[in-house]
């Protein structure tokens, strides 16, 4: 009894393990689904790491859609190459259906470049709408305006390795959206015609190297913002201001220091003419033992120094 237990046992094993590396009703089902494939074939991608039920269902479902042209060799080497084999028999199929020229090669070319190839056949069916984020402008009588546009894109599948994402789809609206208000003469006249926006932006071409193809760009939304010239006009007036202050105080400075200079002088001339006066007697003295001056003359000189001092206060009264 111990024994039959015991080969019971290994039995179910050695079933589990073959079932496993021979995946027995996969293969049946393949077969079913009219998918042309062997046991050894199945084998032999356990050993290559490869499971076999994601590559044999990508195959059966490539057959019913009448895909011939995808073998296993090549669902395989994208597998193993870090594809999703399953999202690009997805886009596959689904580029058939909605008759988009779409090649195995370009799908896993694009699956293994990072994007979402299944989404971006669904978007070639199915445009995508985008809302920008708040986009800011002035226009030319300096009013701000404030804009939100939804653009309506749908997947470009030939630029989709290489093209640039929705962000630069974004980044260039967004310019073309300041660039159109700032040329308006009026906040006014943009508020009245808000497609004129959409036409002047959709002219420049934004979708160039980009992933995708722009079909419309709608202002969704506009607001007036701040009175951006009233404020840069009250700005320049106090930066004028402060310039013109600070060339008064810079006038001032020079006054003060020109008056003090003068001051300076003043008293240098009043100590020379002191330093004179002081020299006078010694001066006289030295006419006196000279010869050079007499009595009379020094009595005349007293005189009209008298005569001189009476006339000032005479005029000062």
């Amino acid at each position: 009894m111990y024994t039959i237990a015991i080969i019971t046992v290994a039995a179910i094993v050695v079933l589990s393990i073959f079932f496993h590396y021979v995946p027995f009703v996969l293969w049946l089902s393949a077969k079913v689904s009219g998918v042309q494939i062997s046991l050894l074939q199945l084998f032999l991608m356990r050993i290559r790491n490869v499971p076999p039920h994601s590559i044999v269902q990508a195959m059966i479902e490539a057959h019913k859609a009448g895909l011939s042209d995808i073998s296993r060799d090549a669902l395989e080497a994208h597998y193993l190459a870090g594809g999703h084999v399953a999202k690009v028999v997805h886009a596959l199929v689904s580029a058939s259906k909605a008759n988009i020229e779409l090649s195995f090669q370009m799908a896993t070319a694009i699956d293994l470049a990072g994007r979402d190839v299944f989404e971006a056949v669904q978007m070639s069916v199915n445009p995508k709408v985008i809302d920008t984020p708040h986009v800011t402008a002035v226009a030319k009588d300096g009013i701000q305006l404030i804009a939100i546009a939804r653009v309506t894109v749908r997947a470009n599948i030939k630029r989709l390795v290489g093209g640039a994402g929705e962000d630069t789809v974004l980044a260039r609206v967004g310019e073309g959206i300041v660039s159109s208000i700032g040329s308006a003469e009026s906040h006014k006249a943009v508020l009245e015609n808000p497609d004129s926006i959409s036409k002047l932006v959709l002219k420049t071409g934004l979708d160039a190297g980009t992933a995708f193809e722009i079909l419309s760009i709608d202002i969704a939304d506009i607001d007036i913002g701040k009175n951006i010239g009233a404020a840069l006009q009250i700005d320049q007036a106090n930066a004028d201001k402060n310039i013109a202050q600070a060339k008064a105080e810079e006038r001032r400075a020079m006054a003060v220091a020109l008056e003090q200079e003068m001051k300076a002088k003043a008293q240098e001339a009043r100590a020379a003419v002191i330093q004179a006066e002081a020299d006078v007697p010694k001066a006289m003295a030295e006419a006196f033992r000279s010869g050079n001056l007499g009595i009379m003359d020094y009595y005349r000189m007293k005189n009209i120094q008298a005569d001189t001092a009476m006339r000032d206060n005479i005029a000062k009264e």
